[in-house]
């Protein structure tokens, strides 16, 4: 049975341990023009001192309207990959592996003066009625994620992440709740996703996998239901999808919030479902700060990865924690190890 300690491959992508950071928006109030800062720099890095194998940095927009609020990052111009090279070069001197989740809030744009979906309905009542995307916009789109993913690499990412979940942009075109076009992306709403995934495959190398997040189930009357998301992730593998990181929720609540209930380890139901459905290596995430149960999930075999987010926030050596408990020995740097 494998371990959260044992590594971890996938083509060109190794890891020295099971244990994913995921993206986590910081609304950084210093990141107006969508480049990290000193923030984001010790942010991360802090992580990888910890342990951490995999950090994926917060959803990073394609369009400074495609950020969820003003403060978040952004990868439409070439001056703001330095930065982010910075932070890669700094995670990786300390073993992390580092992806970039790109994304576009779509109708969840708060701060955009217009917000864009594929089809004219606000996520609610206190948000604005997006602009449909003509057809030939949407095509312009995919063109911004292609230019996004060119930059993360760039950049010097190990692996990129496409922001699939959550009711941001791709969710809206893949949700039959969201999504009522008459158009061929209305026909076919996982096609969108698909041409996003064929252009980040365009410009990836082919040693180096590519990620999506999904969410697995929505929670709102009229949303898909797991068995409609375990056929998107087939399409999506077809089309070049190597691992998913799968979540819930988006449309109506986020499962963490607490709607319909969020227990720990709550969404490793759907991370083993969607593994054991379509025979491809699977991230689960949500609430799996116990370090027991996080290994339980590994040695169970449920998913290959496990994403310790609010537990890292909390605790940015939460994976060393873990090893001193599973281990018993410390996977912090060297300066750190007389402290145990």
């Amino acid at each position: 049975m494998p371990t959260m300690f044992d590594p971890f491959k996938c083509k060109g992508l190794e890891l020295s341990n099971r244990i994913v950071m995921p993206p986590m928006c910081q609304y950084s109030v210093w990141s107006k023009d969508g480049i990290p800062n000193e923030w984001h720099y010790t942010h991360y890095t802090s992580r990888a001192v910890g342990g951490a194998a995999l950090i994926i940095m917060e959803m990073t927009d394609v369009d400074p309207d495609g950020r969820i609020t003003d403060y978040d990052l952004g990868l439409w111009s070439d001056e703001q990959i330095p930065a982010f090279a910075n932070i890669i070069e700094s995670c990786n001197k300390y073993g992390a592996k580092v992806g970039i989740q790109i994304g576009h809030a779509g109708r969840k744009a708060q701060d955009a003066p217009e917000s864009v979906s594929c089809s004219p309905i606000p996520f609610s009542d206190v948000f604005r009625t997006p602009k449909e995307l003509s057809t030939m916009e949407v095509g312009d789109m995919v063109g911004k994620f292609e230019a996004a993913f060119r930059r993360a690499l760039e950049a010097g990412v190990d692996t990129i992440e496409i922001h699939g979940a959550h009711g941001y942009l791709i969710h809206q075109f893949h949700s039959p709740y969201s999504n009522k076009r008459e158009d061929q992306y209305g026909k076919d709403k996982a096609l969108f996703g698909v041409e996003i995934i064929q252009a980040a495959k365009k410009v990836m190398p082919q040693t180096m996998p590519l990620i999506m997040r999904i969410s697995a189930v929505e929670y709102v009357e009229g949303g898909y239901g797991l068995d409609y998301a375990i056929n998107l992730c087939k399409r999506y593998k077809e089309a070049g999808v190597d691992i998913f990181h799968v979540s819930s929720g988006g449309e109506g609540a986020i499962g963490a919030a607490g709607k319909p209930g969020a227990g720990h380890g709550y969404q490793v139901s759907y991370a083993e479902r969607i593994k054991q459905a379509i025979d491809i290596p699977v991230i689960a995430v949500g609430k799996l700060e116990n370090i027991s149960l996080a290994e339980e999930v590994i040695r169970g075999e449920k998913a290959d990865l496990v994403s310790v987010g609010r537990g890292m926030l909390r605790n940015p050596y939460w994976a060393n924690e873990a090893s001193l408990s599973i281990r018993q020995k410390p996977i912090t740097p060297k300066a750190y190890e007389r402290a145990f």
